[in-house]
């Protein structure tokens, strides 16, 4: 037997006999779903921090997860030192947004499906996902609109008074409670501090205009904080 014979014999020890063709194809499979996928995060993302090298990674994931199916798809323990390997990799790689981690994982599951030959299972499963994520991002699934706020003021104290706030907290705050009430201007004024949500942002403006056009009230501030942000 010669060198070159015994050199092929070892590259294909526990291996199934694979054509160029057949794995170039499922590479060139796993790359194009995995720029399905990655296109669609560049569409539906929101946020702030936004990196062109994680979207490449998407594309470029999918390719190296089928690679590795193709070479360790007929040894299993070659396959389980591989998985070893990438969870060690997972665990320096920060992801802040739980979506994030989610498109990767699309990606590395098209790249495994592409691996193994199932290419069906692959487009349908990229159909599926690419779909349900644009579906949830135009209908806005899971939208807070309440916004929370810290409202403080200064107010004669008189029933008058005290009634026409409580109108005013009634039209444009949704919710609210009154957390602090204390003695001011040796007793000239009561200072309030209340708790509250209003159900859209405008509604913030109009509240703090309708206390301070109110007769006796004066020192209004609030300090909110969106719910519904995404930083």
């Amino acid at each position: 037997m010669s060198q070159l014979d015994q050199l092929q014999q070892l590259l294909t020890a526990g291996q199934t006999t694979m054509s160029f063709q057949a794995a170039l194809f499922a590479l060139i499979a796993a790359f194009l779903l995995g720029q399905a996928i990655a296109a669609v995060y560049v569409w539906t993302y929101r946020g702030m921090s936004y990196t062109r090298s994680y979207v490449h990674a998407i594309a470029i994931g999918a390719v190296v997860a089928c690679m590795i199916m193709l070479a360790t798809s007929t040894n299993i323990a070659a396959g389980i030192g591989v998985a070893g390997s990438l969870s060690a990799l997972r665990l320096r790689i920060a992801l802040r947004d739980p979506r994030d981690m989610i498109f990767i994982f699309a990606g590395m599951a098209v790249g495994i499906a592409c691996g193994l030959h199932a290419f069906t299972t692959a487009l349908a499963g990229t159909a599926v996902f690419c779909v349900a994520i644009g579906a949830l991002t135009l209908v806005e699934f899971g939208q807070r609109e309440i916004f929370e706020g810290l409202l403080r003021f200064y107010a004669k104290p008189d029933p008058q008074t005290e009634l026409s706030i409580a109108k005013i907290l009634d039209k444009h705050a949704g919710r609210f409670a009154l957390t602090t009430m204390r003695e001011v201007r040796q007793g000239a004024a009561m200072e309030y501090a209340y708790h509250l949500r209003t159900r859209h942002a405008d509604d913030r403006v109009k509240l703090v205009v309708a206390l301070e056009a109110l007769e006796g009230v004066d020192g209004v501030t609030l300090h909110y904080q969106d719910a519904a942000q995404e930083l």
